[in-house]
This record gives C-alpha cells, structure tokens and sequence, in this order.
C-alpha cells in the first residue's frame, strides 16, 4: 500500500532527567531574565520569582485576565508553568496574549505541555484553540515530580494520556508517524500505570508513564482532537467535570464505538495494550467508573449530548447520532459496560 500524508512536527526542547531543579533554572536562563512562576505547589522552582498560584481548572477567562496583569505588573520576560494541565493551561492562555516563552514543567501526565494547543472557559463553554505562540519552547520532565500524585490521580491522569494515544488513531489529521508514536505511547502506560500502583514511591513507574504521556501528547498535536476529546471538553465545560477523570471514564466508550469501524487501528491498539487489553488495564489500576461520581446529573445528558454532536469531527469513523450520544453518555454516567 503507498503512503500519501503530510506530518508536522512542532519544535519543542525536551529534557528527561532525575532531580531536575538546576537544571530549570538553566533552561529559564536560555529564554529570559525575569520569569514569573505559575502553579499552586511550586515554591521550590525558582523561589525567588513572582509565583502566581490562582490556578483553576479549565481556565475561566477572569483567572487568565488576572494572571497576564500579574505578568505585566512583575514584567515578566519568561513563563514557567510548574504543576499539571491547570497550570500549563494558564500559562498558555497568558502566552496567547504577551506573546512570552513557556518553560513547563509537569508533575501529573495531562501532556499539554507538549501540544500548541489551548483552552479556556466562559460561561459553561469551553473554548479551543491552536496556537504557535502558546506551545512551550521547553519541557522538563522529572519524574520525582510526579511523587506527590496520588495514586487513584495518577491513574485518573495516566488514563487522560491514554486517551490522547487512542483519540491520534483516528484523529482528523491522524497519519502513520503520530499512529506509532501513541502506540508506542500506549505500551508505555499500559507497562508504567500498573507499577505505579503497586509501588507508588517507585521512580520506574511514573519514569515510563511520564514518558508514554510524553509521546500521547505529541500524536495528540499533530492528529489533532477527535470525538473522544470533543466530548470531554464538552462535559467539562458545561458541568465543572474534573479533567482526567472524565477521560479515564469516557475512554472505553468511545474506543468500544469506533474500534470496530477501523480494524486494522484496533489490531495494532490490542496489540500495544498486550493480552489484558484496556478493559484489563483499567481493572488492574481501580480506574474511575462513572460520571455520576464526578458531578455530571442524569437530566444533564440531553443538553450535553446536543453540544457534543455540534461539534463531532467529521471524520469520526463511525457517523454520530444524537441517540448513539445519548446512549453512550448514559452508560458512561452509570458506569455500565460500554457496548
């Protein structure tokens, strides 16, 4: 079979290393003189720079307006974003707008540190979009970061990455490089998630899932955001739904959905998540089960159902209906077994 695609790759530096505080410092040095610290637990990082700690979820348009007057009122030359997709979201929305470099810093597996993507929320709506200026100039991972996670986060986070690996298999811009990058990702989480559990103090674990999340995030970028996404943005929007859970429950719903429709893309992911599959994966870390746990109301269905079709890519494998929303929603609230 020829091949016929168009790939991008975004630039972006990428450091991997144990104990990493210097080594932040240094890749700050690199971009400016005067950063301003954006997270909620990040006094250690450059203690002392202007820290701004009002991070919330979703980023509601008022928190991003505080934050970039914050980064004018201190002059700020640099962005370091220390925490997960919160904190990484509200740099972004600050770069947006002044146009300053990012150095992020994760502690959880959310990966929007490597995507030029962007979002905020107004009024029960949340709004994306894609963005050069808002993709930071520099990643550093350290896994030691992530040991603070709980455990019951870290598999809620872990499963987030999952989605973005199973979301780039039919992606509206998917093609072969970003495919193998989130099966590669995949068999990384699939190999980090279950250790991390059973030895969360253990470095190896969160090394592999911080890496596999890595990789979800760039396929992410480059296939861009399919239904599964659609739907999560949606909820999270509308209902204040926590981020990674949401994901970790609507995953195998949608998966369940479309796999059949491309086979050979749903081989190739049974392969990467090996003989227990995602049901077993899921089982094995006490993944999270129900919406309704999360906030989301059974007569809230309808109302989200009607803005995700609004919003389905057109290239979703198999045609949406409001009737197949609605009845993936209410097993996904309920927690049944997808069908």
């Amino acid at each position: 079979m020829s091949l016929s695609f168009t790939h991008e790759t975004l630039p972006q530096r990428v450091v991997f290393l144990p104990d990493a505080n210097q080594r932040v410092a240094e890749e700050v040095a690199r971009l400016g003189a005067r950063p301003m610290v954006i997270g909620t637990k990040a006094d250690a990082v450059l203690p002392d720079a202007p820290h701004y700690r009002d991070v919330v979820m979703h980023v509601p348009v008022e928190v991003a307006e505080r934050a970039r007057g914050f980064a004018v009122e201190n002059d700020a030359d640099v962005l370091v974003s220390v925490g997960g997709g919160s904190a990484t979201g509200l740099a972004k929305a600050v770069a947006l707008t002044t146009g300053l470099p990012i150095v992020a810093v994760p502690t959880t597996y959310a990966g929007s540190e490597a995507t030029n993507v962007w979002g905020l929320t107004k009024n029960g709506r949340k709004t994306t979009g894609v963005d050069e200026r808002v993709l930071p100039r520099t990643v550093v991972y350290d896994a030691n970061r992530t040991l603070s996670l709980p455990v019951d986060l870290s598999v809620a986070s872990g499963l987030n990455a999952l989605a973005h690996c199973v979301d780039s298999m039919w992606a509206p811009r998917t093609d072969p490089i970003n495919q193998a990058l989130a099966l590669e990702g995949v068999r990384a989480l699939s190999a980090g998630l279950p250790q991390v559990v059973a030895a969360p103090e253990g470095i190896e674990g969160r090394e592999q899932t911080l890496y596999g999340a890595y990789l979800a995030a760039v396929a992410f970028a480059s296939a861009g955001s399919g239904l599964h996404h659609k739907i999560c943005h949606v909820l999270g929007g509308m209902f204040n739904l926590p981020h990674a859970q949401t994901h970790a429950v609507v995953l195998p719903y949608v998966l369940v959905l479309n796999g059949p429709a491309v086979p050979e893309s749903e081989r190739r992911l049974n392969d990467a998540f090996g003989p227990e599959g995602l049901h077993g994966l899921r089982e094995r870390v006490g993944a999270p089960r129900a919406l309704r746990d999360y906030g989301l109301r059974e007569a809230d269905i309808p109302a989200a159902a009607a803005a995700i079709l609004a919003v389905v890519p057109e290239s979703n494998p198999v045609p949406v209906t409001t009737e197949i929303l609605t009845d993936l929603l209410h097993r996904a609230w309920a927690g049944e077994e997808p069908k």
